[in-house]
Formats: structure tokens, C-alpha cells, sequence
């Protein structure tokens, strides 16, 4: 079991962080806020791009997603601007080393969270449960999240809340952790892992808080959100090898993801043939497929 003792909470790191030192955190406490991470510049384009599809985006169907919340997603499509927080340093930085003992990882959600005024607490939860609630152990982490504020988060419009420590508790341990209120600046970012209890908070004040929701996870398990298909082909072919590698234009892991006659995905995407990766490709990934190619 975590402690949290000796750590007071929230703890915020500098732009200027090196993202071992974000990841390293993330592992003990199950989050990290970075402060400053974008631009103004940055949140004001992506305020402006998302404005229709958030208006056009209907509130929650229960309780879970919120009656006062709306959610907008294929933000690679839609937002433009989205696309360099999808690949911004510190984050591809910090979700390298906490995902790395997967051979990738993927682009799993892209989601502009609009908490309204009069939202209740959402129920506390591991995102990780997405997975059909597959118990995965407690060194395994499946999933590296991000929270964009795209408005100010405060204690009472609705930051998100964290139960740190808790990655590693069952629920009924948990049950002893007061959770505290990520409160950060536009264009900070809040880190969490899969596994940490949190959820959104109360919207107490007259102002909607608006937060970014980028999700990486481990390259072979399925994404929440279908990157193929909020992001049509057209729209795809634009864009730069190394996001769509990140949306699943890859080999997940040795024969996952590969198309037809074992063609490379982001091949045939542009028109080529390129063949997919053979498993000795691989041999570099982990001890496993290391000792499977010796025995070839």
C-alpha cells in the first residue's frame, strides 16, 4: 500500500519539468499537475475551434456522466489546435516512460469535459474499469491520462477530484483517503494513471469549467475512442506520421493492427504497401519476445 503522508497534496511541477520527474510522481501518488503547460494563445484557438461542436454537444444520459456535463470528442478531427496537446512534449515524455513496458502506446480519448453549473460530484471511479473491469495488477498500469484546463479549475466550479495514493488500494482502503481538489491555471495540465480513484467535481459557481481529456494507453488494448472513425481518412492523410502513429496507424505489438496481406497500416493509409513489422522487428520490445526470436 501507497502512503501518502509524508506528501502534501496537490503537488504542482514547472513547465520546464523533466517528465521522468512527472512520471516518477505519477507512480507513487497516481497523479501530477504541470503548470503552464500551454499557451494562452493555445487555449484561446482551442476554445474557438471546439465552441461549436460544445454547443452543439448534448448533457450526460445519467448521473455517472453528469446531467450538467457535456462532452465533445474527436477533437483530432475538429480541433486542429488539439493536435499539439495530443503530441506536447511533456506529455509524449511522461506517458513513454510510464507506459513503457508496452512495445507502444496509443491515443486513447480525446474529449473537451464542459462541467455546468449545478453539476453534482461524480461518482469516484478508476477509468481503468473501462477494460470490463479487468483486474489488472497493481505494477501494471494500462493507462496515462491528461486533464487540460481549457477554463481556470477551482474548488467551486468543479476541479477534478483525486484520491492520491490510492492506485494501489482496494476500494474499501481507499475509503479512508479525503480527496483534494486539482485546482490549476488555464493551460496547466493535470497527469493521472488509471488505477487512482478521482472524478469531477461539484459546479457550485455561475461559470462552466472546461477541461481537455487526452488518455494514452498501453498499444494493445482497444481504444475508448474510435480514432478511425472521429477521424475520417481524408482529414487523416494531413496529418503528421508521428500523431497518426499515436491514433493507431501501428503495430500495436507484434500482429495487432496490421491490414490485409500483412500491410503496415499508416502504408496503406498513403497509398503504399509497405509490409508490417515481422516479429523479429520485435526482439528489442521485452525479455519475452527477446527469447522467442533467439529460438527461431
Amino acid at each position: 500500500m501507497v502512503s501518502t503522508a509524508p506528501q502534501s497534496h496537490p503537488r504542482r511541477f514547472a513547465a520546464s519539468v523533466d517528465p521522468l520527474e512527472v512520471s516518477r510522481h505519477l507512480r507513487r501518488f497516481g497523479y501530477a499537475i504541470v503548470e503552464d503547460a500551454a499557451t494562452s494563445e493555445q487555449m484561446d484557438r482551442l476554445e474557438s475551434e471546439a465552441a461549436p461542436f460544445v454547443e452543439a454537444s448534448a448533457t450526460g444520459r445519467d448521473h455517472y456522466d453528469g446531467q450538467f456535463t457535456r462532452r465533445t470528442g474527436a477533437l483530432v478531427a475538429r480541433c486542429p489546435t488539439a493536435r499539439s496537446l495530443i503530441t506536447h512534449p511533456v506529455a509524449l515524455g511522461v506517458c513513454g516512460d510510464f507506459l513503457g513496458h508496452a512495445t507502444t502506446f496509443q491515443l486513447h480519448l480525446t474529449q473537451i469535459i464542459s462541467i455546468e453549473p449545478g453539476e453534482t460530484e461524480q461518482k469516484l471511479h478508476r477509468d481503468q474499469m473501462a477494460f470490463d473491469f479487468y483486474p489488472f495488477p497493481d505494477d501494471y498500469h494500462v493507462q496515462c491520462n491528461t486533464m487540460w484546463a481549457l477554463s481556470d479549475f477551482t474548488v467551486d466550479n468543479g476541479a477534478t477530484r483525486i484520491c492520491a495514493g490510492t492506485s494501489t488500494m482496494t476500494d474499501s482502503e481507499a475509503e479512508s483517503i479525503e480527496p483534494f481538489q486539482a485546482d490549476m491555471r488555464r493551460g496547466s495540465v493535470l497527469f493521472y494513471d488509471g488505477k487512482v480513484l478521482h472524478g469531477g467535481g461539484a459546479n457550485r459557481s455561475t461559470g462552466v469549467r472546461r477541461g481537455v481529456n487526452i488518455t494514452y494507453a498501453v498499444g494493445w488494448v482497444r481504444q475508448e475512442e474510435n480514432q478511425y472513425l472521429a477521424c475520417p481518412p481524408e482529414v487523416a492523410r494531413e496529418l503528421d506520421d508521428e500523431l497518426l502513429k499515436l491514433m493507431g496507424y501501428q503495430q500495436g505489438a507484434f500482429a495487432l493492427g496490421y491490414v490485409g496481406d500483412q500491410q503496415d497500416a499508416l502504408a496503406v493509409l498513403k497509398g503504399t504497401d509497405t509490409k508490417a513489422k515481422v516479429v523479429g522487428d520485435f526482439a528489442d520490445a521485452n525479455d519475452a519476445f527477446r527469447s522467442f526470436v533467439v529460438e527461431l
